[in-house]
């Protein structure tokens, strides 16, 4: 492995305080390393005029797992130009691979190399289809990937919380099964997608808000939330309880996200999507923004975090485990069809396309919240920039919706072209706020990093893995952004301007939690109440299989925290 040194180029890193002089970073072995003096070098590239940043770490994206693979074949004229196949690669690197609003596992690789791009996370892990969610990533070239599992809407879980009552005779049985599971599907955390919602609509119940009763169950969201979030903290799983939330989408939803904040006791958490979950009911249309209201929360609990979700205008294709809702706005769907389904006894999914449009009150509307959210959060640490791919948009528009954060003029005339309602009393007009190159480095690396407990990634001290995005400096930051000079995985090159220039297989991030073995006695007695399709003794992926499902990419065990009682 070749050493390196970039030379004279401004590193933009916030966990080494601001960005203000240009400096060297040297590469050896794959690390960051502080250069010597004298030292020589197999490669010196002169950075000068640029901005170092450590590779990009989106925490949420839908990038495998079976609700990927349906949104793909739902969607086939994302996959067709104009009724006609893409045109090959002129890249001879490049595979054949096409589609925008959830493109094929190989296409997704390059395009998120291409931007600067080194880690992607996928936030809904089935255990039925956790060895295909695992190829499917595996298939994704140079990203090192991971992804959190789904629990909470199961029937063991539900059934075990009921039978605990209100003491929580269970919570311990609980807190081991998360771990078990966590360890089984070789995970990086738990996921919760409306806390008992999918499970309710099974049972024909059509919503479910934080303290009601699951109609079967007789358990509430809120019990189901702080069962979760305390579990995850005593074992020391660094990400804290990944929650999408109750109500997704609905009119006046601010004061189910508030409650679940509120469920969690002080317990962290992030809460994913949240331009969805940030909705009033105040107005003649009785659709409104309540970004203020989420974001005087989100700065008065540092222990929460977010990612937002943010909507971009045009076609995408939503998919989702919350089968109650995706189920709600089926009747809007942009074509008209969409996908429904129950998985075992675990989840769902639905899958339903859609198109945002700027002359759509509503749409533009969503498009304001988001930008407002992150514009009103003071802690940048708090906040990651997301499009809750493909549900909001494409992640290819990352680097749009940058320029709109840092460049408020920019920001204006977009807002000018919107549904002229919305721009009348948008509050997005009011806030002059401009985000700095050191906050989107916070944003899209160092915060995602430090959320998932990986101490040597989304940053560039000595140490570091090398993974490093040379853009160009220059006013559109939208151009900027798109096309960064140099890419580097593990400190190989693996883009350049823009053009992918290597694919080596990307590494598996997992977690390993403790729990008491004796759960496993239990769980094997209580399996088949599951209706599971695999057997129990064939559940858990083993090192070896996870390696050969990851085309022989590195396995990147994170360590647990200290767990608390």
């Amino acid at each position: 492995m070749t050493s390196l040194l970039l030379r004279g180029g401004r590193v933009v890193d916030p966990t080494q305080g601001a960005s203000t002089e240009a400096r060297d970073i040297a590469v050896q072995g794959g690390r960051i390393v502080a250069p010597a003096p004298g030292q020589r070098f197999d490669e010196a590239i002169d950075a000068t005029g640029c901005v170092l940043m450590a590779g990009g770490i989106d925490l949420h994206s839908h990038i495998g797992g079976g609700k990927v693979n349906l949104a793909r074949m739902l969607m086939a004229e994302d996959h067709r130009n104009a009724g006609n196949p893409w045109a090959l690669p002129t890249n001879a690197l490049e595979l054949a691979s096409c589609g925008s609003c959830s493109p094929g596992t190989l296409a997704t690789g390059y395009r998120y190399v291409e931007m600067g791009y080194t880690s992607v996370f996928e936030p809904a892990m089935l255990p039925s289809n956790a060895r295909h969610a695992h190829m499917e990533m595996g298939d994704v070239p140079v990203l090192d990937h991971g992804a959190y599992v789904l629990l909470g809407n199961d029937e063991l879980f539900l059934q075990l919380l009921a039978e605990g009552g209100p003491e929580g005779r269970n919570y311990e049985l609980l807190r081991d099964y998360t771990a078990w599971t966590i360890n089984a599907n070789k995970a990086m955390g738990v996921k919760v997608v409306n806390p008992g919602g999918i499970s309710a609509f099974k049972f024909n119940q059509r919503s479910l808000d934080v303290n009601e009763e699951h109609v079967h169950w007789g358990v509430t969201p809120r019990q189901v939330l702080h069962t979760l979030a305390r579990a995850l903290k005593e074992l020391g799983v660094a990400h804290p309880l990944h929650i999408h939330g109750s109500n997704l989408g609905v009119a006046g939803n601010i004061e189910s996200t508030l409650e679940t904040i509120a469920a969690l006791e002080g317990l962290p958490a992030h809460l994913t999507h949240v331009q969805f979950h940030a909705y009033g009911n105040e107005g003649p249309k009785k659709f409104s923004s309540a970004a203020a209201r989420l974001a005087e929360a989100v700065n008065a609990n540092p222990q929460i975090s977010i990612d937002v979700g943010q909507i971009m205008f045009g076609q995408t294709v939503t998919a989702s485990g919350d089968t109650m809702r995706q189920f709600a706005q089926a009747g809007l769907a942009n074509p008209r069809k969409w996908v429904g389904s129950d998985i075992e006894l675990t989840a769902g999914c639905g899958v339903v396309p859609f198109r945002y449009r700027e002359q759509s009150y509503v749409n533009a509307l969503q498009w304001a919240i988001g930008l407002e959210i992150f514009l009103l959060v003071n802690n940048p640490w708090q906040v990651v920039l997301t499009t809750d791919h493909p549900n909001g948009g494409p992640f290819t528009s990352y680097p749009h919706l940058i320029r709109l954060l840092m460049d408020r003029s920019f920001r204006e005339e977009q807002i000018a072209r919107l549904h002229p309602e919305v721009a009348a009393n948008c509050n997005l007009l009011a806030i002059q706020r401009e985000l700095t190159l050191d906050e989107i480095a916070v944003m899209t690396r160092a915060a995602p990093a430090r959320l998932l407990g990986l101490s040597d990634r989304g940053h560039l001290a000595p140490g570091a893995a090398a993974d490093i995005a040379v853009y160009r400096e220059q006013a559109d930051r939208e151009a900027m952004f798109r096309a960064p000079e140099y890419v580097f995985k593990d400190g190989a090159l693996v883009a350049r301007s823009g053009r992918v220039s290597a694919t080596p297989a990307g590494g598996v991030h997992f977690t390993t939690p403790g729990y008491d073995p004796l759960v496993e006695k239990t769980l094997r007695r209580r399996w088949p109440e599951q209706g599971a399709a695999i057997a129990f003794d064939h559940v858990a992926i083993g090192a070896d299989e996870l390696c050969r499902c990851c085309n022989g990419g590195r396995l990147l065990p994170a360590a647990c925290l200290r767990g608390e009682a």
